[in-house]
């Protein structure tokens, strides 16, 4: 007879035994996932355009290369609110993404407004040449900030849009311009120009234009028919005033959760995504403006002496974005060279603290204070 075992009991047997199944369990659980990473994305485009029907077609394509571990929710047309809603809704964990334009990095990176530069650019091309130098840089700031962005789609040139006649900066500066609620670089900008805004949220709108409220936007063509704004819209000024583009961009804190195999693959997909909307923004771009014009929106061609006005102005407001931080002097000298070269010219650049370049076009206009038009 064996002697018995001391401190042996019923009871540490069945602990130990619970301890190799939890463990057994905890290593099952590790080799399968148990569910899949959603990803839930907000946009103001509509169901139904292309912007959609690309991110459910990649979506699709992620469940695919994924086997199920990675899954992408939608919430197109608003749903989720504007753009600073939706970032709002990301760093409260609600959402987790969002195809937004680069006013709402404003406070996280504000280098990604660095296209955004008023008047800078004279032609899409010119827009081409910079991108293919900078797109990977300001992509790599956004995720060293907390975003993972999967590249950057054209929204267009940005033009003024009105109810009246503003082919000058004089009748500009009589009008009542919206200006993005909360965008610090396009009111610095305006405020350069001489130019008084009436913020709004973008939502807000359609209803100023037809209350009154407001009777100028600055807008790509695409993005006012999309919103409705060309209904209540006659002029249009013919001067590129700023481009316009958009993210499709994800908390990198929710991104960290995939799989080296999984990221890989919906950075990939994505990136693909992104890059057709790209090209296609380009071409709709175009046509739209054509579409506008042929159903009676009025092309205002600027005189010579104005649109060297506008030019004179909107290098004064890249000054002063540079001086006030909104972008880096780093970045900035890189624009200019790439634009340089581009041209075909030497690069210059006025440094940012010469008092003798930054002034306004009306000293300190400040925005309008205007409570919010009622929605309809």
């Amino acid at each position: 007879m064996e002697p018995p075992l001391v401190g042996k009991s019923r009871t540490g047997s069945r602990t130990s035994r619970r301890s190799i199944f939890g463990v057994a369990f905890t290593c099952l659980l590790l080799a399968f996932p148990t569910g899949a990473t959603t990803f839930k994305i907000a946009t103001l485009s509509p169901a139904g355009s292309t912007w959609m029907n690309i991110l459910r077609a990649a979506a699709e394509e992620v469940d695919a290369a994924t086997e199920g571990r990675v899954s992408f929710r939608f919430y197109p047309g608003g749903a989720m609110g504007d753009d600073w809603a939706v970032l709002r809704k990301i760093r409260a964990g609600q959402l987790h993404g969002g195809v937004v334009t680069t006013t709402v990095f404003n406070r996280i990176y504000s280098d990604v407004q660095l296209y955004n530069l008023p008047l800078i650019f004279r032609d899409l091309s010119e827009v081409d040449a910079v991108r293919a130098q900078l797109d990977r840089v300001l992509l790599a700031g956004m995720e060293r900030n907390g975003f993972v962005a999967f590249g950057i789609a054209e929204v267009g040139m940005a033009y003024a849009m009105s109810r009246r006649p503003a082919a000058t900066l004089q009748a500009m500066r009589r009008a009542k311009v919206w200006s993005p609620e909360g965008d610090i670089s396009v009111a610095r900008a305006l405020d350069t120009f001489g130019i008084a805004p009436i913020p709004l949220t973008v939502v807000d709108v359609l209803p100023g234009l037809q209350t009154g409220l407001i009777d100028t936007v600055a807008s790509p063509p695409v993005a006012a028919v999309a919103l409705q704004w060309h209904t209540q819209l006659d002029y249009v000024l013919d001067i590129p005033l700023m481009y316009v583009y958009g993210l499709l961009a994800v908390s990198e804190r929710r991104f960290r959760r995939l799989s080296d195999a999984d990221a890989a693959a919906v950075r990939r997909i994505l990136g693909n995504a992104v890059a057709e909307a790209d090209r296609r923004n380009r071409g709709d771009h175009d046509a739209t403006m054509q579409v506008l014009i042929s159903q009676g929106l009025k092309l205002e061609t600027p005189a010579p002496d104005e649109l060297a006005n506008w030019r004179r102005l909107g290098k004064q407001a890249e000054v002063r974005w540079v001086r006030e931080g909104i972008i880096s002097d780093g970045l900035y000298r890189q624009l200019v060279a790439a634009l340089a070269a581009a041209r075909g010219t030497a690069a210059t650049v006025t440094a940012p603290d010469a008092s003798s370049s930054v002034a306004r076009g009306r000293s300190g206009a400040p925005a309008r204070r205007i409570g919010r038009a009622s929605r309809r």
